[in-house]
């Protein structure tokens, strides 16, 4: 046998570090359901509660504003008090809300009012959306904290 032979006929060892495509699929999946799915919740509550034409977005400003409230929960509860599977963050917290809540969709909103011409309610909904949205995050996330530590033994 030449040498060339002899080392095509060698086993070689499993690599270690898997390939970054093939490590990251599972997370990039898992986003993109979650992610669907909080979009069909969003796009459900738009239904349900339909914004009318120059008035207050109320649903996307609530939707943003529930949904950050959220986050503020679940990431105390998986980064304080409980480990969580390793793709339950990127489910959840990347995808569901993610898709569910929706700062492109304010944007557009306050496209609309000022090219409508309602301005003064395109100013109030600029600010109290993310006013609103980082109050519902910190109110969640201390409230979050204070009712786990009461509950522990």
């Amino acid at each position: 046998m030449t040498a060339p032979e002899a080392e095509s006929l060698r086993i070689r060892p499993a690599d270690p570090h898997p390939s970054a495509w093939r490590a990251q699929a599972p997370v990039v999946a898992v986003v993109a359901l979650g992610g669907g799915a909080g979009a069909a919740a969003r796009y459900a509550a738009s239904l349900w509660w339909p914004a009318h034409t120059g008035g207050f977005p109320w649903t996307i400003f609530w939707v943003n504003v529930a949904g950050c409230a959220v986050i503020g929960v679940f990431m105390v509860v998986i980064t304080e008090f409980r480990a969580a599977h390793r793709l339950v963050r990127p489910f959840f917290g990347t995808g569901v809300l993610g898709g569910f809540t929706t700062f492109s969709t304010y944007a557009v909103d306050i496209q609309k009012l000022a090219d409508s011409g309602h301005v003064r309610t395109g100013l109030t909904y600029l600010a109290a959306t993310p006013l609103a949205a980082l109050t519902a995050v910190w109110l969640a996330a201390w409230s979050t904290r204070r009712v786990l530590k009461w509950r522990q033994p």
